[in-house]
């Protein structure tokens, strides 16, 4: 069973990225950090409200100043209070209506930055990664840059303002205190700091083990029906069963890692506030210090608690995000295999001639082709034949440059395909698959696919073509029904429909038909091919077929075997001559070759 192997978390990177992402949005987070800077002053600037009224009063109690002197002093501190009541209120709303703005649109650009760079990563990493890791990779990624910000305006700048205000305040009081404080602050933080840092790994192998699993619960469902069939929902369960308990223990075990933490901090402030109101009280007894200023040192000692507590919680929440990013990231330096001039231009194919020269390809460590060639003509139609394994569906994949080739090249009207771009390479191609994966869409939409700019009767010239038009009036929502995840709703035989109707859509000068009507009943498929006749003429064709009934009109057959061509021909040359397609032949008697 493959597992994640244990990979550092690469801070850096990280960071980078995500201010790569949150540069373009700078206004909005400076005014935010401004707001909050205004809140955190408020907070202060509150507590000197109250050292002001205890001072006067002080006075009061000694007869010092009178009643209504004291009573003015009291409206105006009144006066200033709710006024920074109501400017701290409209603050607030401004923050949050900012954030929530700054939020959206950074999960917007990280998943579109995320989604696009995937879609174009080659084939070779689509069939290495399981689905449902990139699904919760992508949508955790999502989620963890809008926490990032959340915990930069909420989490670590209220800390910072306050040591700034707090610090000046209290070193207008003292330095002693003042000292004591910012102590207090620098040995919470690296407590904290250094106790989170062992958790790092233990998140990674959380986060880990959680894709691992979703990639399996992924991959099972995908396999419902195997599943049903040979009766192995207990043995399934047996399965998931015994990698959600691995992924309980690695979340606990990370969970647990936070126990030190919350009695180290206690013991921390605990001391740090007994040092930072022990000397005042002193200065106090000896008649340097007002009754005001020692509440004011207390208050705003005080205002550093939440914030020291929250900037911890950040940091916690900061190290799960770096986990999170790293995930994510990680894809942003996968690059594609298959690379393109940067001066590439879009392909336009006017004839339709390919040419196959000296390739040489090995796919992993097997070995395909060496010094494959051929020649095919413009308008010509060329069936491949041979057993699975020969080389034919991987001949198709090379065309789409889904590979790289290891030597030679493929020409399309006498240029090398990769001269142009991938895109428009692909696009100037139509192809029936041999498994037809339709999207969770309209049996409409799911044709449009290949032509999105096709008019309503251009669809359904392709639908009638298919012989699909018979089948979807028995459907209540006709073309308009959908089809479910993978096509799931629709037979083999309607898929390969479907299938059929894109490609003629598509309107291509080269089509290439990979097992077009396997999945298809004799009647349906003899209808077929009448109309396939049709549709290959005036285009190149490639046909790949099991059914050699299927191709014996074709202008050519290339016979294969592991990698090269053992015989060529077209099917009246190649029946009289003794060799691999006779054999062929006469095994399957009409069938198919195995």
């Amino acid at each position: 069973m493959k597992r994640y192997k244990r990979e550092e978390i690469d801070f850096k990177y990280n960071l980078g990225i995500y201010w790569s992402i949150l540069k373009k949005h700078k206004p909005v987070m400076f005014i935010l950090l401004l707001l909050v800077l205004f809140v955190e002053a408020s907070h202060t600037l509150t507590k000197f409200l109250f050292k002001v009224l205890v001072d006067k009063g002080e006075l009061l109690v000694k007869s010092e100043i009178t009643k209504d002197y004291f009573v003015g002093i009291l409206l105006i501190l009144l006066s200033v209070y709710l006024l920074l009541v109501f400017l701290r209120s409209i603050s607030n709303w401004w923050d949050h209506y900012l954030l929530a703005k700054l939020d959206g649109e950074l999960i917007y650009d990280i998943k579109e930055k995320y989604f696009n760079h995937l879609v174009n990563l080659s084939h070779n990493f689509h069939t290495s990664n399981k689905t449902g890791s990139i699904i919760a990779r992508l949508t955790r990624g999502g989620r963890a840059i809008e926490s990032m910000t959340d915990i930069i305006v909420f989490n670590f700048s209220p800390l910072i303002f306050q040591t700034l205000v707090v610090g000046g305040s209290l070193f207008y009081i003292g330095w002693i205190p003042a000292v004591s404080a910012m102590s207090t602050i620098v040995l919470f933080i690296g407590f904290s700091l250094y106790l989170q840092s062992k958790t790092k790994d233990k998140k990674m192998n959380a986060n880990n083990q959680d894709d691992f699993e979703k990639g399996i619960i992924a991959d099972i469902f995908t396999n419902i029906d195997s599943i049903k069939y040979f009766g192995k929902e207990k043995a399934i369960m047996k399965k998931f069963a015994k990698i959600s308990k691995d992924t309980k223990t690695r979340l606990i075990l990370h969970w647990n890692s936070y126990n030190w933490l919350s009695a180290g901090q206690s013991f921390i402030l605990g001391l740090g506030s007994l040092i930072t109101v022990f000397f005042p009280m002193v200065e106090f007894a000896n008649g340097n210090l007002s009754l005001g200023q020692i509440v004011f040192v207390w208050t705003i000692y005080g205002n550093l608690i939440g914030p020291m507590f929250s900037f911890v919680h950040g940091i916690k929440g900061y190290y799960k995000i770096m986990g999170d990013f790293e995930s994510l990231f990680r894809y942003g330096k996968e690059e594609n295999e298959i690379k393109e001039p940067s001066n590439a231009k879009k392909l336009k194919i006017k004839k339709g001639t390919i040419n196959f020269e000296d390739l040489s390809f090995k796919y992993h460590k097997r070995r395909i082709f060496s010094n494959f060639n051929l020649e095919i003509k413009k308008n010509e139609k060329v069936a491949f034949v041979g057993h699975s394994g020969c080389g034919k569906s991987t001949l198709i994949k090379l065309l789409y440059r889904l590979h790289n080739l290891e030597r030679g090249r493929i020409l399309i009207d006498n240029k090398d395909i990769r001269e142009f771009k991938q895109d428009s390479l692909r696009s100037e191609l139509s192809i029936v698959p041999q498994e037809c994966v339709l999207f969770d869409d309209t049996i409409y939409n799911n044709i449009k696919f290949s032509n999105p700019k096709a008019t309503n009767q251009e669809v359904w010239k392709a639908i009638r073509f298919a012989q699909l038009h018979k089948v979807i009036q028995s459907f209540p929502e006709k073309e308009k029904t959908v089809v479910g995840e993978r096509g799931v709703k629709l037979s083999g035989g309607e898929k390969q429909r479907v299938s059929i109707a894109r490609a003629v859509l598509a309107n291509k000068k080269i089509l290439v038909l990979d097992e077009a009507t396997s999945a298809l009943d004799s009647e349906t498929e003899h209808e077929i091919q009448k109309d396939l006749e049709k549709l290959m003429k005036g285009r190149t064709s490639i046909i790949i077929a099991h059914r050699l009934s299927t191709i014996m009109h074709s202008d050519k057959i290339v016979v294969m075997k592991k990698g090269k061509i053992v015989q060529m021909g077209t099917h009246r040359q190649l029946i009289k001559k003794p060799g691999e397609y006779k054999k062929l032949w006469n095994l399957q008697k009409g069938g198919y070759i195995k």
